[in-house]
């Protein structure tokens, strides 16, 4: 076993990381203390809440609406909810801008938007936040059969290729896995300068309650497998990019991490673990991941960073096989484990 000292740091988007493991957007990152919690036990970065547009159009809709029911019951009361008052970011823009002060590690904004023209302006403000990054959060949920994939896909391609070219800080893109090529879309983002991608969003699905017969909206976290679908793409795409890889989704281990980092990702990013297990999680992971590497000798994570990627794994069908032959040969899947052979 080698004596240099074993080294956890990584890069991502020009940004240098003490560890690969990044705290995604989510309510654990809208509060000032729990930043710095994530902070002391060890993310190497941090993405704010998202900043989302609709949620600025819903507010904005229901501040019109208390201002009409009040004006309707009696003029004078017009007072009270002011005309002309319009529901913006500043509020959001302001908490981003402490969150930067607060830590010293990279923090990045994230940002959902929906009209072409809010990308734009959004993406500008919060850069002038002093962010050290943007996250573009972009997904399409299909909502009729009128819009084409390519139209969604043309516009969302242009976004990322616009905001890069407006913004002097490193840009990366948040998708889902729902395009019918990822791997094209991915690769016309990059060319249109975009530094770094995010794999996968973890998009809400809807949910009954079939004994009240009424939409029920549980907690969306992801469960353990569910990171053989970064796994997959990082795999894919490790050494075709310009721009650096992150995995997300079902990532709640140091094991996990050394996974992705073998498939050839530059970090990942926790979310749903820090949800289930707290925020100490971090130190168990990096701890592992400290523990692994040194198990194998390796003492910093570009001695491995991609060893099973697509272009080096001795399995060249790994990542491409839909169904994986040697699994539909045996009689009963939960009989023996294949891991061997």
């Amino acid at each position: 076993m080698s004596t240099t000292q074993t080294t956890l740091e990584t890069t991502f988007i020009g940004l240098k990381l003490k560890n690969p493991v990044i705290a995604g957007a989510s309510d654990l990152t809208a509060n000032l203390d729990r930043i710095r919690k994530l902070e002391d036990n060890g993310a190497a970065a941090i993405v704010t809440k998202s900043l989302f547009e609709e949620q600025l159009q819903f507010e904005q809709m229901r501040m019109e609406d208390q201002e009409n029911e009040v004006s309707n019951r009696h003029p004078m009361m017009t007072s009270v909810f002011p005309q002309g008052i319009e529901i913006g970011p500043e509020e959001h823009l302001m908490w981003v801008e402490k969150a930067k002060k607060a830590v010293d590690i990279p923090v990045v904004a994230s940002l959902n938007a929906v009209s072409p023209e809010a990308w734009m302006d959004y993406a500008k403000a919060l850069a002038e936040t002093g962010v050290d990054a943007l996250e573009l959060n972009l997904y399409a949920s299909p909502r009729g059969i009128d819009l084409s994939g390519s139209d969604i896909e043309t516009e969302q391609i242009s976004i990322v290729g616009q905001v890069s070219d407006m913004v002097d800080i490193p840009v990366c893109a948040k998708l889902s896995p729902f395009y019918s090529n990822p791997l094209n879309v991915i690769a016309a983002m990059d060319l249109r300068g975009a530094d770094g991608f995010v794999l996968f969003n973890k998009l809400f699905q809807p949910e009954m309650n079939v004994d009240s017969e009424k939409h029920i909206f549980p907690l969306n976290l992801s469960t353990e497998g569910d990171c053989r679908l970064p796994l997959r793409y990082a795999g894919l795409l490790s050494g075709t990019l310009s721009a650096g890889i992150c995995s997300s989704g079902g990532i709640f281990s140091g094991k996990d991490v050394a996974k992705m980092l073998l498939a050839g990702a530059n970090c990942v990013q926790m979310v749903s673990a820090l949800y289930r297990n707290g925020i100490e999680h971090l130190q168990s992971v990096l701890r592992e991941l400290g523990e692994w590497m040194e198990k194998h000798s390796y003492n910093a994570i570009g001695d491995f960073k991609g060893k099973l990627n697509r272009e080096n794994t001795p399995d060249p069908w790994a990542y491409t096989r839909a169904q994986y032959v040697k699994q539909l040969l045996r009689g009963n899947p939960l009989e023996k484990t294949w891991d061997n052979e």
